[in-house]
């Protein structure tokens, strides 16, 4: 019966160090070398996190609602439809404004967002599905100036940036409540926690 090579490893600060054990008996010292320290610049093209509420973290550039539209027919359009009123993989993304009060909620950015740094977070992860995060931030500005802008959120000559994009008072801002109930309660803990 032959058994398995074992391998004992330990790891020293950028290095491998191994020892193995062959079925044989024979050691084997092996070690390598591998990475680099991780530096802010490394950190920086994922510490894309917006705050949402305030908008804390939305980058310079902006949009325009033409620049949008022109965008969203050369890439968006194939999957979300013209206008973008639904397509080949998506439903629409316009209209239901106000549809929360009622009982056939319509899930679009114009009717569910709270806030409307959402959307462009949104995009800018996510979009487009085949290439995600390789819009510019303009570009994004512009997607939701568009998008915004079918949903009669901002007016068809409006340009977004940070400050205009946070101005947006979406129409179910308060449309959310806190679930106080005491079995929901949850304490964030990073250390020694229960």
């Amino acid at each position: 019966m032959q058994l398995p090579n074992l391998i004992r490893a330990s790891v020293v600060v950028g290095s491998l160090s191994m020892m193995m054990v062959t079925t044989s008996g024979v050691l084997a010292n092996t070690s390598a070398s591998f990475g680099t320290p991780v530096t802010e610049a490394d950190i920086a093209p994922w510490d894309i996190d917006i705050e949402t509420p305030t908008g804390k973290g939305l980058p310079p550039g902006s949009g325009t609602v033409a620049q949008g539209k022109a965008l969203f027919e050369a890439q968006c359009i194939s999957c979300h439809g013209a206008d973008a009123g639904g397509g080949s993989q998506y439903g629409s993304m316009v209209g239901g404004v106000g549809s929360f009060v009622t009982i056939k909620r319509r899930l679009t950015p114009g009717s569910m967002y709270p806030y409307s740094s959402i959307l462009f977070d949104y995009i800018r992860r996510a979009m487009p599905m085949t290439e995600p995060q390789s819009l510019s931030d303009d570009e994004v500005y512009a997607l939701t100036a568009y998008i915004f802008s079918l949903n009669g959120l901002v007016a068809e000559n409006a340009e977004l940036d940070a400050e205009s994009l946070v101005a947006i008072e979406m129409p179910n801002r308060n449309g959310f409540i806190v679930d106080d109930r005491p079995d929901t309660v949850a304490t964030r803990c990073m250390e020694d926690c229960k």
